[in-house]
């Protein structure tokens, strides 16, 4: 009978010794893989209150571009299209913000994604829109949040309208699948502290003004809904609500969103976008045959076609329920008037530097005291769509008013040149927001 190998001391030394130098080559080769275009942060103003007192979060978020999603025809300029090249990328950017608190859409390859936020010390929420391949998440840190309650909402179901048929009752112009994630998180080592989070992926597709402004009206109110129906308590925790919305801040639903009365323009981008789909009357007769944005799991079809029309779709007409402007505006007002941090926090940053900043305004006008001239110059950044889509909102308790006190600067159009996602720069076409907010004390 052979002897069994006994490997001497000094052979697993060598082996542990090769072991050991794989693992950094790996390591290194992860490093240069999530390389990311570094972020600036912006001092705003202090927390005043006793040490320890009040509510501190700091807070991202980020479409990650789902992978499915992709199309090489979308992204001509980009050279890490493929799930392996961005993934890094991706992990690096999430964390970097070292937030409590990440809200992320488009997310999917959750078997890729969950482990590593577990390993990084997150929880997670997660939810999707019926058949569709990617959702939206909500990440918290564990050793500063305890989920209490989680609810998925979906646009197409929620009513607007208490009577007339269900169609009517919903007042929609689309099905389009979208949903919105809420979490009810309690502050650890402060049962008296916590928040309400709200992450959502908007309707996409740029015609449908009047169904972006309806399903925004719609997240307001669910969200001081959630609110309002846990424990008495919670009525004094603050509301975040922070995604991809697809509207800019000129853009009607973004005016009705901070309290700002409608432009003649925005009044008539409303009126031609008050239609009714195929998606909601299967009897509109047809008038393209490509397939409509639910058949294509809400990707961005035909993004690079500047003429995107709408199609498949007619007129509303009383009967269809859809919102007047006024209408519409009631249900926002009667949930209250959120902030955005990054429009409140470069005003505030450009009123004492006297300096316009990396800012929507810097760009397009928008005259004051109408909002959303200080948003960022840009958050989303391809070869063939530039835009401002993604915002961080707040929504104050009475008697406790938010402090912002530091914000993750934008990136210039020149680092960003030309076009994301890109190696080193970004793993997305879109650019990460990320903040810090204080609450006082009740």
């Amino acid at each position: 009978m052979s002897k069994k190998f006994q490997p001497t001391a000094e052979q697993l030394a060598l082996a542990e010794d090769r072991r050991l130098k794989k693992e950094q080559r790996k390591q290194a080769a992860e490093k240069e893989e999530g390389r990311i275009l570094p972020r600036e942060w912006t001092s705003v103003q202090g927390a005043s209150g006793p040490e320890n007192a009040g509510q501190k979060v700091r807070l991202m978020t980020w479409n990650l571009l789902a992978q499915c999603l992709v199309r090489r025809e979308l992204f001509p300029t980009s050279d890490c299209l493929k799930a392996s090249q961005r993934e890094h990328m991706m992990y690096r950017e999430v964390f970097s913000h070292d937030a409590d608190i990440c809200c992320l859409q488009e997310v999917d390859r959750l078997g890729k994604l969950l482990p590593a936020l577990e390993q990084a010390g997150y929880a997670h929420v997660y939810a999707a829109g019926p058949r569709k391949k990617h959702g939206c998440l909500i990440a918290y840190r564990t050793s500063a949040y305890t989920l209490v309650e989680h609810k998925m909402m979906e646009y197409d179901l929620q009513d607007v309208r208490e009577n007339g048929t269900e169609a009517a009752r919903r007042g929609s112009s689309f099905r389009t699948k979208n949903i919105a994630s809420m979490a009810r998180l309690k502050r650890i080592h402060a049962a008296s502290e916590g928040v309400i989070v709200a992450t959502t992926h908007l309707f996409w597709h740029p015609k449908y003004t009047y169904e972006r402004a309806r399903q925004a009206a719609i997240l307001l109110r669910e969200v001081v809904r959630f609110r309002n129906e846990g424990p008495d308590e919670h009525r004094a925790w603050p509301c975040i609500i922070a995604g991809d919305f697809n509207f800019q801040p000129d853009d009607p639903a973004y005016s009705l969103m901070v309290g700002d009365p409608l432009l003649p323009i925005q009044e008539q981008m409303m009126e031609t976008s008050r239609v009714v789909h195929v998606t909601i009357d299967p009897n509109v007769p047809a008038t393209s045959d490509k397939p409509s944005a639910e058949e294509e799991d809400g990707a961005e079809v035909g993004a690079a076609d500047p003429d995107r029309v709408i199609t498949n779709a007619r007129t509303a007409v009383p009967s269809d329920g859809l919102l007047t402007n006024s209408e519409l505006a009631k249900i926002f007002r009667q949930s209250g008037t959120p902030t955005s941090v990054y429009d409140e926090a470069q005003r505030l940053v450009s009123t004492a530097t006297s300096e316009t900043g990396l800012t929507f305004g810097s760009r397009v006008s928008i005259v004051p005291p109408r909002r959303g001239a200080f948003e960022p110059i840009w958050t989303s950044y391809t070869h063939y769509w530039k835009s401002v889509l993604d915002y961080i909102f707040i929504l104050s308790p009475p008697g406790r008013t938010a402090i912002i006190t530091t914000y993750a600067k934008p990136h210039a159009a020149e680092a960003l040149s030309p076009g994301i996602p890109r190696k080193s720069v970004c793993g997305s076409d879109h650019i990460s927001l990320g903040a810090e907010v204080y609450w006082p004390p009740r």
